[in-house]
């Protein structure tokens, strides 16, 4: 390791603490460890619908495709914690929840161009002939294996990113870059005997430690799943209208992460599943445009706001989903017509 690969690195993490960066580490960019665990992964089939993973199993495994020459990767942590007044105040609705990373603005809007900045600190401060490529999570990078590569933190059992000084509550980003700066060491596994995250998740997503299926995490189901959502899930489901946070909210090391000190991610979602239901495409579309929750498409959060009314279990509602039953979407009507008969018959289970 050369004196100007450690000032180089330096450099690097002052550059990223200074555009809002709440953490930086800098590793190889080498086959990342846990590619063929991730290629078993898609193989049985536990990304579900998320086809686009299949599509790039080859560039995720190897980030030379991605970047020609690349010797390292620059991985970075923004927390979006708005902490628990902040939850509570917006995030966790009495009535339905939405996942906190979904409370203020998109987070590639906000990270994208930061990123695109370090990339050009990089190449500038590493001299002629460097270059660089940001990558956040719509770019084909194991963002998680990267990051715990360079140090950032480990692979929980609960499959997050988990760091000592900001938990899990936090997005990642990734610079490729041909310079040669000093790498970080590894952090070892701190998970230890706890299994928190496996006995609390609502639907048994996981088939080991370390292991998520996705067709059953309600955060997958919330937001990437595309029509129907399997009968057997929708009880476990719960008030879950967008996303999920129990492994993490019950995760030990969140229990003193710090709140986030991004303004773009310290706004509150005020939504109620009644309001959702009466939102037709152009109300979603002027509501919710430039937000997480975009993500879902009208169909899906309908389609979820009917299902956190059935599992609320308030015969309030009936007028409600009767309303939904005349939706221009057959996903929203059924989710309705499942949500009715779970209120007419609250002892039928699911079906």
């Amino acid at each position: 390791m050369t004196l100007a690969a450690m000032a180089l690195a330096g450099a690097v993490k002052d550059e990223a603490w200074r555009l809002g960066f709440d953490a930086a580490g800098i590793g190889p960019a080498t086959p990342p460890p846990h590619g063929e665990a991730f290629e078993r992964w898609l193989d049985d089939g536990y990304a579900g619908t998320m086809d686009y993973l299949d599509r790039t199993r080859r560039e995720r495994r190897d980030p030379a495709r991605l970047l020609p020459g690349v010797r390292a990767v620059v991985a970075v942590a923004m927390s979006y914690y708005p902490g628990d007044d902040g939850a509570d105040a917006g995030q966790t609705h009495p009535e339905m929840r939405v996942a906190r990373y979904a409370g203020g603005r998109d987070y590639h809007e906000v990270m994208r161009p930061r990123l695109e900045a370090l990339a050009e600190f990089i190449s500038r401060a590493a001299g002629p002939g460097v270059e660089s490529r940001a990558a956040v999570d719509t770019s084909a990078v194991l963002e998680r294996d990267v990051a715990a590569r360079a140090g950032l933190g480990w692979v929980g059992k609960n499959t997050n990113l988990l760091t000592q000084s900001l938990g899990s509550w936090f997005f990642l980003g990734a610079v490729l870059t041909t310079a040669e700066p000093a790498f970080d060491t590894e952090v070892p596994d701190r998970c230890g005997t706890c299994t928190a995250c496996l006995d609390a998740c609502p639907t048994r997503a996981f088939t080991a430690p370390y292991v998520l299926d996705a067709r059953r995490c309600i955060a997958y189901l919330t937001i990437e799943h595309r029509g129907d959502i399997d009968a057997t899930l929708r009880s476990a489901i719960g008030p879950w209208g967008f996303g999920c946070d129990v492994c993490q909210e019950v995760c030990p090391w969140n229990r003193k992460a710090p709140t986030t000190r991004e303004p773009a991610f310290t706004g509150t979602v005020h939504v109620t599943p009644e309001a959702l239901l009466a939102l037709d495409d152009a109300a979603f579309r002027e509501r919710f445009r430039g937000t997480a929750l975009w993500r879902a498409r009208r169909s899906g959060l309908l389609r979820n706001a009917a299902i956190v009314l059935g599992n609320r279990g308030d015969r309030a509602a009936v007028p409600t989903l009767q309303r939904a039953l005349d939706d221009t979407d057959p996903v929203v009507r059924r989710a309705a017509a499942w949500a009715l008969s779970r209120l007419q018959e609250p002892s039928s289970g699911d079906g």
